[in-house]
This record gives C-alpha cells, structure tokens and sequence, in this order.
C-alpha cells in the first residue's frame, strides 16, 4: 500500500468514528428530549428523566474522549506508536 493510500484509510477511518458519535450525540438528544416531555407531561413532581440522561451522558462523554481525545489516550495514533516502539525493541516484552 502506498502512503496515500495508508493516509486515505487513516482519514477514512477518522471520518467514520465522527459520524458514530455525530450519530449518537444525535439520537441522544432526541430521545432525552422525548423523555423529558414524557416526564413533564406525566409527573412534573417527580423529575426521573434526569437519570437516562446523566447515565447516557457519562457513555457518551466517554466516546467524545475517545473520537476527540484518542490519539492522547489508546487511540489508533497510540497504537500505532506503541507497535513502532515495540518493533523497535524487537519484540522482547
């Protein structure tokens, strides 16, 4: 494979993990603001939407972090290196 194919599939490969989360941040919000309705609609005295949303939150912080912050912290670009290194040492570990 040439270099720009590796870029390609690189860039490919990045693109699609933004449209995952794009994906669910979308799905995310429309069905939290669907609960939130339910929930205002049904017992406005009792607010229980609150906890799918905070649950969901963490889930999807968590995928930003990954999407956003991978290369920092075991993304493809740590891998990557983490493979280079170990070639380098030959394999010994």
């Amino acid at each position: 494979m040439s270099d720009q194919e590796i870029r390609y599939q690189k860039a490919k490969k990045r693109v699609e993990a933004l449209r995952e989360f794009y994906v669910q941040l979308t799905v995310y919000v429309v069905i939290n603001l669907l609960l939130f309705t339910i929930n205002m609609l049904t017992t406005p005295q009792s607010l229980w939407f609150f906890w799918p949303l905070l649950g969901w939150g963490i889930g999807l912080a968590l995928h930003a972090l990954l999407v956003f912050g991978g290369g920092h912290w075991f993304g493809a670009d740590w891998e990557e290196r983490k493979i280079n290194e170990l070639m380098q040492q030959g394999g010994n570990q």
